[in-house]
């Protein structure tokens, strides 16, 4: 968007806001979620990266949306099989724009809504996110024991994202660190043959 055309839509936004108070109306919050690990902190930068490989995964035309048809695929994939009807009832309880298929951010509200108890337990959308869970079968009781310890430790932390982004910025650092010392070798050896 050019400058003149976002400075405009955001003087109008603030003159709509000002008629309204002046008129003692309600202002609605009116705002958009820039970064999708702010707006889902209930998760993890790990676990919002293990969805999003689940979801590009079955995203096979590559257009950032699973469409009835990757979803279904999807749902086969995982053991869990639904009817037409069924994927469209799906869609429809986390499609928030109505175009009939799930962006990222809509995938991701699944799971929110999972954790949040507010799916129906036959609800697919409920087998979707039960698919994603410690299976104590696989992984045994001490798995289980170990998955739910690391949980308890993750959420005692002052902030869960602290470590990740710190990890992170290091393994930058530790990258530019190992360029910045080739360079320096590759000049030295360059400097022999001048």
């Amino acid at each position: 968007m050019p400058a003149d055309a976002e400075l405009n839509s955001v003087l109008i936004r603030r003159q709509e806001i000002n008629d309204a108070l002046d008129n003692g109306n309600e202002v609605k919050v009116n705002y958009r979620v820039v970064n999708i690990y702010t707006e889902f902190h209930e998760f993890s930068r790990k676990e919002i990266k293990q969805y999003e490989t689940t979801f590009k995964k079955f995203n096979t035309n590559k257009d950032g949306f699973l469409s009835l048809n990757e979803l279904k695929r999807m749902m086969e994939v995982l053991g869990a099989p639904q009817t037409h009807v069924g994927l469209k009832a799906m869609i429809k309880e986390v499609d928030e724009d109505d175009d009939g298929r799930l962006s990222f951010r809509e995938f991701l509200l699944v799971y929110r809504k999972a954790r949040a108890g507010e799916l129906a337990e036959d609800s697919g959308l409920a087998q979707l996110a039960k698919l994603t869970e410690v299976d104590v079968d696989k992984v045994g009781v001490n798995g289980a024991k170990e998955f739910f310890e690391a949980k308890i430790q993750e959420l005692s932390k002052k902030s869960k994202f602290e470590s990740e982004i710190r990890e992170e910025q290091e393994e930058r650092k530790r990258q530019e660190e190992e360029r910045a010392m080739r360079r320096q070798q590759f000049m030295e050896k360059a400097a022999i043959f001048k």
